[in-house]
């Protein structure tokens, strides 16, 4: 399955949090069942420092959700930002990527 592609923004100093749903080849929602989720914001594609976001799933939906707390928000390096999102599976041993992007990390008066 190819990774969706999004554009997102986060401003500093504020709790951020956005929902992704998967769907199969066939275009219907995966299950996540036997799944985790794990995904990171770096300022370059290849950079190896990255900060982690909060996921949680809800696996009848296939929604993956990604969360940050404004604690960690303030510390992001402003400007454009790339996100990833990958998702393991326990049971048919794989790891996929299913979103990729930008996200713009504005400065804000807080």
């Amino acid at each position: 399955m190819p990774a969706s592609v999004v554009n997102l923004t986060i401003e500093k100093g504020t709790d951020f949090e956005a929902s992704f749903y998967v769907t199969g080849d066939d275009g219907d929602m995966l299950n996540l069942l036997y799944t985790t989720a794990s995904a990171k914001i770096k300022k370059h594609p290849t950079s190896k420092k990255s900060t982690e976001f909060v996921c949680g799933l809800t696996t009848s939906l296939g929604e993956i959700k990604v969360s940050m707390a404004r604690t960690t928000t303030t510390e992001l390096t402003s400007g454009r930002n790339y996100v990833d999102v990958f998702i393991q599976n326990s049971e048919f041993d794989f790891v996929s990527r299913v979103v990729t992007g930008t996200i713009i990390v504005e400065d804000t008066n807080l």
